[in-house]
């Protein structure tokens, strides 16, 4: 039983020195060359159109949309919001669909290195990759691959792919009205409408626009934009 138990913790202990390396190894190597591909876009049923673009080559409209939207303390957190953690935990104790809380972060750690979908296994896993994106890319590098791999609406991600189909021009000069319609469809782009949205869709993309001069006044984005 000791040389099994012995076998069996070798085994392991490989296991997990290969997870470590394998994982940090794409880490790095994203940290300098685009994502190619997803798990999210593998996955997805429907064909997929992305378009990779430089962060200079995204108007900053859209990151600082993105942030009033989605984690106003982007720049002043280390990857995880404990704040929002907890309450997300206060409404998991209720019962029924897990929440996260996710930072932008956490959001592009899930979005390149793992799946859709709830569960602690993955959570963990999140936290994991979160905890080495934000050590070893940066805040900048973080919301470059963010706004390219985010699904920005039904087989489109990215961006350049999301301002080409709304829109028809590049995400390069994104309005501050497109870049909040675009901002506040992220959670469930394929059930948002990005254009012509009515209803509570439209309030919170109208306080969204609002809010980018404040985003820009504050230094909310000042981890990106010097």
């Amino acid at each position: 039983m000791k040389r099994i138990g012995n076998f069996l913790l070798r085994i392991l202990a490989k296991g997990i020195l290969w997870f470590v390396g394998v994982t940090l190894v794409l880490v790095i190597a994203f940290k300098w060359i685009p994502v190619p591909i997803t798990a999210t876009m593998v996955m997805d049923e429907n064909s997929i159109t992305k378009d990779w673009e430089a962060l200079e080559n995204i108007d900053p409209n859209l990151a600082y949309a993105v942030i009033a939207s989605e984690d106003s303390k982007f720049c002043s957190h280390w990857g995880f919001d404990p704040e929002a953690i907890g309450k997300a935990a206060l409404e998991n104790a209720k019962g029924g669909r897990i929440r996260g809380g996710s930072t932008i972060s956490q959001q592009t750690a899930k979005n390149v290195f793992l799946w859709q979908g709830g569960g602690y296994f993955r959570k963990a896993l999140e936290a994991w990759f979160t905890f080495w994106i934000e050590a070893i890319w940066g805040k900048e590098r973080i919301m470059e691959v963010y706004l390219n791999v985010a699904e920005t609406g039904i087989g489109t991600y990215g961006a350049e792919a999301g301002a080409q189909r709304y829109f028809g021009h590049s995400a390069a000069r994104l309005t501050p009205d497109e870049a909040s319609r675009m901002a506040v469809a992220l959670p469930l782009p394929k059930k948002r409408l990005v254009k012509n949205p009515g209803g509570w869709l439209a309030g919170h993309g109208n306080r969204i626009e609002r809010s980018i001069p404040v985003v820009k006044r504050d230094g909310l984005a000042a981890c990106i934009y010097e």
